[in-house]
């Protein structure tokens, strides 16, 4: 059903996830507002059955008795020995109860039957199980669910210190994003200097990576992509208001530069060990 109402309405990509979520929303809401109006319905009937079952045995055993006494009037010996009649009402009335009980034990089976009939583990509906009308409607409303959702997306939302929506950086907060990459230039620094000194958690990333000052190139300003990243670091860290996504470009820039010299070097590193290593065996073998 899934593939068929994503060719008629032409939407996929972000659609099949928005849709799981409105479909998701919509089934939680429609469960929680729904259950305590069943629940509620299922005892007011429960109450309507029980009730219906004590006024109909009660006005039954009332149509018994005044028969019974109505026999017993009637008769020559005015008892019910010897009463046919008498004889004849229990008979009718004790018939009448085998068969209700009868009835309700075949209603009692059939419906255990029919519900053994179910499958217990989960199973995607298709076109042959349902009747065709009721599948039209599953349909139908499939449909409207999903292009309700469609149109729910938000399109021109814009949040502070986010990536807006449409863009490769949608759903990135700036702040938290600057933040983690200093772990992961201090984890690369720490490979190529292994004497490199701990992070410490407010030290200027100027002072920190120093040390790997001289392996960045320098712009026509004479700054290295580590003035750049420090300046942003600085501003996630300590500034009131969110970083904007210029300035969260610019920061997360200078990091991938800085991580692509590290990577450059730390690879030039094992490739100039494995060469040293080779010269050295090919010395003992000689």
């Amino acid at each position: 059903m899934t593939d068929s109402v994503s060719r008629e309405t032409g939407l996929s990509g972000d659609w099949d996830i928005h849709q799981g979520v409105g479909a998701g929303v919509y089934a939680s809401l429609s469960r929680t507002r729904m259950f305590p109006r069943v629940s509620r319905r299922s005892t007011v009937s429960q109450i309507c059955y029980v009730f219906l079952v004590l006024l109909t045995t009660f006005f039954v055993a009332i149509s018994c008795a005044l028969l019974l006494s109505q026999a017993v009037r009637t008769a020559p010996n005015r008892s019910l020995v010897k009463n046919v009649n008498a004889v004849v009402i229990g008979a009718a009335y004790v018939f009448m109860l085998v068969m209700s009980l009868a009835f309700c034990l075949k209603r009692r089976i059939a419906v255990h039957r029919r519900l053994q009939r179910i499958s217990k583990a989960f199973r995607t509906l298709g076109k042959n199980d349902v009747p065709e009308s009721v599948f039209l409607y599953m349909q139908q409303e499939y449909t409207r669910a999903c292009l309700i959702a469609y149109e729910s997306r938000p399109k021109d939302g814009f949040q502070e210190g986010w990536g807006r929506p449409g863009t490769k950086y949608a759903g990135v907060r700036f702040r938290t994003a600057l933040l983690d990459s200093v772990r992961t230039i201090d984890k690369l620094a720490h490979l190529v200097i292994p004497r490199h000194p701990p992070l410490r958690p407010h030290g200027r990333m100027l002072h920190h990576f120093r040390f790997i000052l001289p392996l960045l190139g320098r712009d026509e300003d004479g700054l290295t992509p580590l003035h750049y990243y420090d300046s942003a670091i600085q501003l996630a860290r300590h500034s009131s208001r969110e970083p904007t996504e210029q300035e969260f470009i610019v920061g997360i820039r200078a990091a991938k530069d800085i991580e692509t010299t590290l990577n450059e070097c730390y690879l030039e590193m094992r490739e100039g060990s494995s060469s040293d290593l080779s010269t050295y065996a090919e010395r003992q073998s000689m």
